[in-house]
């Protein structure tokens, strides 16, 4: 089954003849932490264009913002050469989890149960005089 997704499915990774496709026309420039790969067209190609190979669904949300620079040619090299390293504070990038397991939702939504805090009265409804 793994060959025949792989030739049919295009949301959940790319599909074989994408990824052929990429390794004749383009240059491998780099990988991130995902392992998403990323490729540009070959020298002497006019307009030049960048893309990435997701490692795992196609979803826009799993490249990282210094790898989305790159992609929309906002920075020339590729990040891990030309940007500094990550300072101390600096969380890693995370996929939008949203409609997942691991979304948010407050206390009060229906998937916690749907009870909320009661009213503590301070609030006042309007109304026109």
């Amino acid at each position: 089954m793994g060959l025949l997704k792989s030739i049919f499915t295009w949301w959940d990774g790319a599909t074989i003849g994408t990824s052929l496709w990429s390794r004749r026309n383009g240059t491998r420039i780099g990988e991130d932490a995902l392992g998403n790969v990323y490729y540009e067209s070959r020298a002497g190609k006019s307009p030049r264009r960048r893309w990435v190979i997701y490692n795992g669904s196609n979803d826009a949300s799993r490249v990282p913002a210094e790898w989305h620079g790159w992609l929309h040619q906002t920075i020339e090299e590729a990040p891990d050469k030309a940007l500094p390293p990550a300072r101390a504070w600096q969380q890693p990038s995370r996929p939008n989890a949203t409609g997942t397991a691991l979304a948010y939702r407050p206390p009060g939504a229906l998937e916690k149960g749907g009870h909320r805090a009661a009213a503590t009265g301070d609030y006042e409804a309007w109304s026109p005089n």
